[in-house]
């Protein structure tokens, strides 16, 4: 059944007709109704929220201040609840199903995989994040009885980073990605969101329910993923302004942007296989160079046994974290508790990348088995992200100063708030020439721009394909037209908005991310339903096969 034939089947309204028009003027080839409305709610609700970016974000942040307070357990027992069932299903006797037909072989190999959903994924938060997070828990504790810049701290403020970054955030990727494969490659299905729900939905997949769960999967990656593009524009913005004297403004931002937005147009116009894969090849070589030099300039025998503590940190740390809803907040002044800007926002954040993600995971998983693809999606970032924090992050502390009263690192990102300049700050405190510090500063900008590139590529690519339902590429025009979007649309909140912008746009997900993460839960009950149909025609198959024999 290909997608083709069932909007053919599709009974063509007036409005119908006139966006098949207009996509064959403009030689697209992709689903008009999909194309054409997500498009045009972008740009309004893009236009509403530069407009009136006070009473927008004053809107959704009292529907985010609700869904913090009186569905953050959901959000942290759902999460955790997809970790189980995926480690479950890949250890159980269908861990042996392959994603696409019995003998079909991977595409990529192990390497470029791996570098392909780290790069699309979590790089640029690791650079964001790596240093600003243990920093900041490290002094200021989430728990009220655990003392600052004190190694327990130290040692909770590891906990807890890799555990934002580690099996739980790659579980809310891990889940849509092995949905999407399975259905688009097992079920012969278009390579859509509203294919996971075939099980429960049958041929509405292909009419107005189908196209509805489509059209709103696509805003929330565009959005998504347009914070992300703020967050990293202004870390490179601090980083050209620690370097180079660069004012941090609107204008330096707006270039930037449009400088990388070139970069990614350009790598989507190459494709899949040359552009992303070429990109995301190099940047994770370049990031793990970085992650050498720390290792090797810092304190090598500390963090080489921190390595190690970490991932006993993680593994004992993980079973209470998962499951900590920090209840006891009720008794505080404030009555969220410290999840509530942490936790629960992260989780709410990383489902609105879900549909992007766990597309691009099923493009480039082809020929995997469940198995496979759950252990190598699941495992294989994490232990990364382990070592990464355990460099970046301990070597952070060890220069503030553990059992002392916090440093540079905590003036300015605890004290001053200024998250964007911890990775630039950190390398200052190494005990090597200023010429090298300079350089390898530099070296960390074009590490983050890079990944920026690469993760704009990568949705777009998503986009295009949750658009036309296809697996391969659309036309050039097409592919470009959401880079650019993406570029517009971060663009254009930094200079009609400005932080107010952005900030609403922070409310905006934590609010869309609620109805993606109950779409991510039913995606769970849609897998198995589709192993027990698929089980059925494999053993209807079997049967007829032996009594024809007979």
């Amino acid at each position: 059944m290909t997608d083709q034939s069932a909007d053919q089947r599709e009974p063509r309204s007036g409005l119908t007709r006139t966006f098949q028009s207009w996509a064959d003027r403009l030689g697209l080839r992709t689903d008009p109704t999909i194309f054409f409305i997500a498009a045009g709610l972008m740009v309004l609700f893009l236009l509403v929220l530069v407009l009136f970016p006070t009473p927008v974000g004053n809107t959704f942040k009292a529907g985010r201040e609700w869904i913090v307070t009186n569905l953050g357990w959901f959000f942290i027992f759902g999460v955790s609840a997809w970790l189980i069932f995926l480690i479950g299903l890949a250890i159980s006797r269908f861990g042996r199903i392959r994603l696409g037909d019995d003998d079909s072989k991977p595409e990529y190999g192990n390497v470029s995989w791996f570098a392909m959903l780290f790069a699309g994924g979590i790089g640029t938060i690791l650079m964001f994040w790596g240093v600003a997070e243990p920093i900041t828990h490290f002094a200021n504790p989430p728990r009220n009885d655990v003392a600052p810049f004190t190694i327990e701290a130290a040692e909770e403020a590891m906990g807890f980073s890799i555990y934002h970054f580690g099996l739980h955030t790659w579980a809310i990727f891990t889940l849509p990605g092995l949905a999407f494969a399975y259905f688009v490659y097992r079920f012969k299905l278009p390579m859509r969101v509203s294919s996971v729900f075939y099980p429960l939905l049958k041929d509405r997949i292909h009419g107005p329910i189908g196209k509805t769960i489509d059209i709103f999967a696509i805003l929330g990656t565009l959005f998504g993923v347009a914070v992300s593009i703020g967050l990293g524009t202004q870390q490179i913005n601090s980083g050209l302004t620690e370097l180079l004297n660069v004012p941090d403004s609107v204008l330096v931002k707006v270039i930037i942007i449009v400088v990388l937005t070139t970069v990614a147009v350009t790598s989507i116009v190459n494709g899949l296989d040359k552009g992303v894969k070429r990109l995301s090849n190099i940047n994770i070589g370049a990031a793990v160079g970085l992650m050498v030099f720390v290792f090797i300039a810092g304190s090598t025998v500390f963090l080489a046994r921190q390595i190690v503590e970490s991932l006993s940190i993680y593994a004992t740390s993980i079973i209470p974290l998962s499951f900590w809803n920090d209840a006891m907040s009720r008794y505080t002044s404030d009555g969220w508790g410290w999840q509530a800007d942490w936790t629960v926002f992260y989780w709410a954040w990383t489902v609105t990348w879900a549909p992007f993600m766990g597309i691009f995971l099923a493009r480039i998983s082809k020929g995997r088995t469940i198995r496979e693809f759950v252990i190598g999606v699941l495992f294989a970032p994490t232990l990364f992200t382990v070592v990464w924090f355990a460099i970046f992050g301990w070597s952070a502390m060890d220069f503030d100063g553990i059992g002392g009263s916090g440093g540079e690192l905590t003036q300015k990102v605890v004290t001053e708030e200024n998250v964007s300049l911890a990775m630039f700050t950190f390398f200052d405190q190494f005990p090597v020439p200023d010429g090298v510090t300079t350089l390898i500063q530099g070296f960390a900008v074009l590490i983050v721009a890079v990944f920026f590139a690469t993760s704009s590529d990568s949705a777009s690519l998503v986009v295009d394909m949750l658009c036309t339902g296809d697996a391969g590429t659309g036309p050039v025009r097409q592919r470009m037209f959401w880079g650019i979007a993406e570029g517009v649309l971060a663009a254009s909140l930094i200079v009609l908005a400005g932080d107010a912008g952005l900030s609403a746009l922070q409310e905006v997900i934590t609010v869309i991310g609620l109805p993606i993460f109950i779409m991510v839960f039913a995606m769970a009950f849609a897998i198995l339903r589709g192993i027990q149909q698929d089980r059925r025609v494999k053993a209807a198959e079997s049967a007829f096969i032996a009594a024809k024999e007979e």
